[in-house]
């Protein structure tokens, strides 16, 4: 039993070192969290008026831009997928990368080619343990992106947006990243950031219905003007996923490892009583043995005085 005793007290002290790691963790992903929520807010009016005023841009002109102008058999499509760089964090990264597959599938149902462009070491090891085809990766920012990091991203993509698709361009450009909804809720879309939708909605349309339409004058030119505005829009779009990923990363790894402190602590509970039974066992088994040893020492008396 003295074994035994040891062997839980040895588990015990393992759980309780794993148990303060976990919630270091935790703490930490929640600290993080508050700042990277602020990015989020102050981060996307300015992606949503930049996205208005693109499209507006767009509206009111009549030239057929590359990166507005719908083409009519798109051939190839680019799709940009946000992992996370570090492990820990629940189903973050999977749900991702499940999305991301769904939507590659759909695509490619359609008749289209897709090339893949992946942020964070997760979606790498992935794709890459799978041998599937990735064009471009970026790793090491996840957590706490900046707009320099969103330049650096964009900019290939829009190269390829920006090429004839016989020299290796791409007709569409997609994004799937994880939305932070709530502390809780983390969801996993996709969404199409080129060529930039038109289509005004039925609440808008009706907002707009008493309003005078603006007239726009556009100097030097409309197509200046768009080649200068649509860079800058994917790059404020991906900037904005890329905080809302890295806030839902930090949501995610908060949640996980609020859950392996629970149940390290649950653990501990069992551990500790399975500890106390055999150490219980271990007292009980002496007293037997001592009273044992005290009977027959009294019987062996108790016949040499007969």
């Amino acid at each position: 039993m003295g074994a035994q005793l040891r062997v839980y007290k040895r588990r015990i002290k393992s759980v309780t070192a794993t148990k303060k790691i976990t919630k270091a963790m935790e703490m930490i992903a929640a600290s993080r969290i508050v700042k990277a929520q602020r990015q989020v807010a102050a981060s996307t009016p300015y992606a949503s008026e930049l996205t208005r005023a693109v499209t507006a841009v767009a509206t009111g002109s009549n030239t057929k831009h590359a990166l507005t102008t719908e083409v009519e058999n798109p051939a190839r499509v680019a799709v940009l997928l946000v992992t996370s760089d570090r492990g820990l964090a629940g189903g973050y990264s999977s749900n991702a990368i499940k999305a991301a597959g769904q939507l590659t599938d759909r695509l490619k149902a359609e008749g289209k080619d897709v090339e893949t462009y992946i942020v964070g070491r997760k979606g790498v090891a992935y794709y890459g343990f799978r041998e599937l085809p990735v064009v471009d990766s970026w790793t090491g920012f996840t957590d706490s992106p900046t707009y320099a990091d969103a330049k650096r991203v964009a900019g290939p993509l829009i190269e390829a947006v920006q090429r004839d698709t016989a020299e290796g361009g791409v007709d569409e450009l997609h994004i799937v990243f994880t939305e932070f909804v709530s502390m809780m809720t983390q969801t996993p879309v996709e969404k199409r950031l080129l060529p930039l939708s038109l289509e005004v909605t039925e609440e808008e349309s009706e907002t707009a219905k008493d309003k005078i339409l603006p007239l726009f004058d556009f100097e030097p030119s409309d197509e200046a003007v768009l080649d200068a505005l649509l860079p800058r829009y994917v790059e404020s779009r991906i900037y904005n996923a890329l905080l809302q990923a890295a806030a839902s990363e930090h949501a995610a790894r908060r949640r996980a490892m609020k859950s392996a402190t629970d149940n390290a602590e649950e653990l501990i509970k069992s551990l500790t009583r399975l500890a106390n039974a055999a150490r219980q066992a271990d007292i009980t088994q002496e007293i037997s043995e001592i009273v044992g040893g005290a009977s027959a020492l009294a019987d062996a008396t108790a016949g040499s005085d007969r």
